[in-house]
């Protein structure tokens, strides 16, 4: 697996980010491993370099649902940034990696002590926030093989790989739709020679296909979320 550095970290002045690393150490991504819990405190904050965390919430007796998706493009624990530490979701290793990770309470400390780190994590939680609202108004308005094609695209993004491991049973409950929906709609892309995928390996074997295949939303989002990176103070 291609392992590449944390996006929010590159952009950090060079004399800050090696300031803010001292601070950290590194981390294994476990497949399957749960970093956070809901309603418990974040005793971490993880900045993934390869490998990607789903954010999921539970309601009530219904299955699980994801509402956000964590690679190396940005960090677990956003909302330590308001001075919080309880988390609203779970969140669940599903494309093991190697990460950056900081204990919670010295992440806030060094967000008061040095100005350039707030400002970037104060960006990644309003991309963190426009991808949650993006991804309800996809879940009520598109289709299953649209919005499947997008999370595929979204997952190999951070895998940094054209294959990686998946159940239909998992992207069934991060979809919030019935698992014979999944298995109709990856058959469609199989057949269409798009995707390849057996015993829960799967691999992208089209990306302009799937790109084809996918929602708006997935450009609306990458778009939106480089605007929000860059734009100045």
């Amino acid at each position: 697996m291609k392992t590449t550095e944390n996006d929010l970290i590159e952009r950090l002045p060079k004399a800050v980010r090696k300031r803010f690393l001292a601070l950290c150490e590194p981390f294994e991504l476990v497949l399957s491993a749960e970093l956070g819990v809901r309603g418990k405190e974040l005793s971490h904050a993880y900045f993934p370099r390869s490998g990607f965390i789903s954010l999921v919430i539970d309601i009530d007796s219904h299955p699980p649902l994801e509402v956000g998706m964590v690679g190396h493009e940005a960090m677990l624990g956003s909302e330590l940034v308001l001075g919080l530490v309880k988390t609203p979701w779970r969140a669940l290793v599903q494309g093991a990696g190697s990460c950056w990770r900081i204990e919670a309470r010295a992440l806030q400390k060094a967000m008061e002590d040095i100005p350039a780190l707030q400002d970037v994590m104060k960006r990644t939680l309003m991309v963190r926030l426009h991808q949650q609202a993006l991804s309800s108004a996809c879940e009520r308005f598109h289709p299953i093989e649209q919005r499947l094609a997008r999370w595929l695209l979204m997952s190999q993004d951070r895998a940094d790989a054209n294959h990686f491991y998946v159940t239909q049973e998992f992207i069934s409950l991060v979809l919030g739709v019935r698992r014979v929906s999944v298995t109709k709609a990856a058959g469609d892309l199989k057949n269409d020679g798009i995707i390849q995928y057996t015993r829960g390996q799967l691999k992208v074997l089209d990306r302009a296909g799937l790109e084809r295949k996918a929602c708006t939303c997935y450009e609306a989002d990458k778009r939106l979320s480089t605007i929000l990176m860059n734009e100045k103070n």
